[in-house]
Formats: structure tokens, sequence, C-alpha cells
């Protein structure tokens, strides 16, 4: 078969072998994209994690059509990535869609084995079961904290998400979210304590503050990173009513005094509440 046959039978495709097969052509080293030919994986780890976000936006939009494309970048992060271990003899797309296909087998015992598991409960903890012994397998000749392998480059709130997680799988956990609010109040009275002191002892009972929020929301069953972007989404949207009346009252910005802009932003809030 020619390369023009082959390019015919190709595109004729709608499936995964076309994508592998532009992927492959992309970094052929004599006839592919300049761009794509000199990528690593490190390089091409922001546009992962900027695919992955535009995803998270676009479900957050309800834009449905957007999230088919945003999908479709998304997985061509991992065909890259699989094209670049093939070429590396490290691994290929086959085994990377191997090995998530058996890992997912094996943490659904409940499903595709004979394993009892009825409530939510019971099947988390079989989810984190699963991942601790995974840790141990790779890294049985270490001294391996249970902390091992949590991303560096998470979004902050997503990784001390994680961290009390893991803690709270070995019983390092407050028992109930009444005692989870406390330790928030109290950070926010260390943080009252540091406010016009010690600029550097204030920044870390400010992060204290913030871990432990994240506990709060954690033990609310709420996931902090999706709460800060929504309350970033609220925030934008109630802004631009402030900016409607600003534009509205023909007056700049700083010809307002900081008790009307409150009042607009009320009344931006009650509009909402109407609505």
């Amino acid at each position: 078969m020619t390369k023009n046959m082959l390019n015919h039978t190709i595109d004729s495709e709608s499936s995964m072998e076309k994508l592998r097969w532009i992927m492959k052509e992309l970094r052929d080293p004599e006839t592919g994209c300049p761009w794509d030919i000199k990528q690593d994986f490190s390089s091409v780890v922001p546009y992962t994690l900027e695919e992955a976000y535009e995803v998270a936006d676009a479900i957050e939009q309800g834009d449905f059509a957007e999230l088919e494309k945003e999908l479709g970048d998304l997985l061509f992060q991992v065909v890259f990535y699989s094209q670049l271990g093939t070429e590396q003899q490290l691994f290929d797309f086959d085994s990377v869609i191997a090995a998530i296909c058996e890992k997912l087998i094996r943490r659904h015992p409940h499903v595709f084995a004979n394993d009892d598991l009825t409530t939510d409960a019971e099947i988390k903890a079989n989810w984190e079961n699963e991942k601790a012994k995974e840790r141990q397998l790779k890294n049985a000749k270490e001294d391996l904290s249970i902390l091992a392998d949590i991303p560096k480059n998470l979004p902050a709130l997503s990784q001390a998400a994680k961290i009390q997680k893991r803690c709270a799988h070995v019983g390092f956990d407050w028992h109930n979210i009444d005692d989870v609010f406390a330790k928030v109040v109290e950070e926010v009275d260390e943080v009252k304590e540091e406010l016009h002191h010690n600029p550097q002892a204030l920044a870390e009972e400010l992060g204290d503050l913030m871990f432990a929020v994240v506990n709060l929301c954690r033990h609310a069953k709420q996931d902090p990173e999706t709460l800060l972007r929504q309350a970033n989404k609220k925030f934008t949207k109630r802004f631009h009513g402030v900016e409607e009346k600003v534009v509205q009252s023909k007056k700049s910005f700083k010809e307002h005094n900081l008790e009307t802009l409150e009042e607009y932003w009320q009344q931006v809030k009650l509009a909402e509440k109407e609505y």
C-alpha cells in the first residue's frame, strides 16, 4: 500500500488509529512539524495542564459543543506522551490502555469480581486500600511515606486535600466536622494575633488557615478547588454588574468612593435573588 493509499484509508476513519497516525506523522524527523518534533515529556506538561483546565471550564460553563473539542485536545495529550514513549522504547499507547484497564478492574472488585461493597464508604475505602498497595509495590525497597508520590505540581488546594485524605485513610483525622470548624476558628484567631506584627509569622498563619479551610471542605464532602473556582466565577459576574453601574453613572471608578461601590455590589446581589 502506498502512502497516498494509506492516507486515504486513514482519512476515511474516525478512530484512535487515525489520531495515532496523525501524531506519528507530526513527529516524523524528516517530514513532520518542526514544533512537534522538538517537544519532549517536560515541554508538553504545561499544555496538558492547560487542556485539563479548559475541559473543566467548558463543563462549568455548560458548553458541551466546546467540551467535545476540549476533550479531543486532552486526548491528544495522551497520544503525544504515548508517541514519545514509543520512540524512546519506554511504553506505547497500547500499554497505557492495558495498564488503565487492569487498574480499573482491580480497583472495582464489586463490579468485576464477587466482593460485596455496597456503600460509598466501603467503595472509597477499598479504592484507597488498592492505591496504598500500589504505592507499596512501587516503592518496596524504600521506607515509603503515605504522602509519597503526591504530585508537586497539583494546584495547592487540590494538593492539600489529597494530603489530608491520605492521612485520614490511616486514622490521622478529626472525628467530626465540628472539631474541624473549631480548628478553623483557632487559626483565624492566630492570624489576628499576627496581623499587625510579624509579616513572616502572619504568612505562616495564613497558610495554616487555608489548610484548615481545605480540611473543612473535605469533611463537608466538597472539593476545595471546585468551590474556589465557583467563588471566582460568582465574584467576576457580580463585579461585571458593578462595572455596568459605574458606566451608567458616567463617572470613572476613581470618582466613586468605596461606600458607593459597595452599594452597587449590594444592588447586584439583590438583583440576583430577585431573578
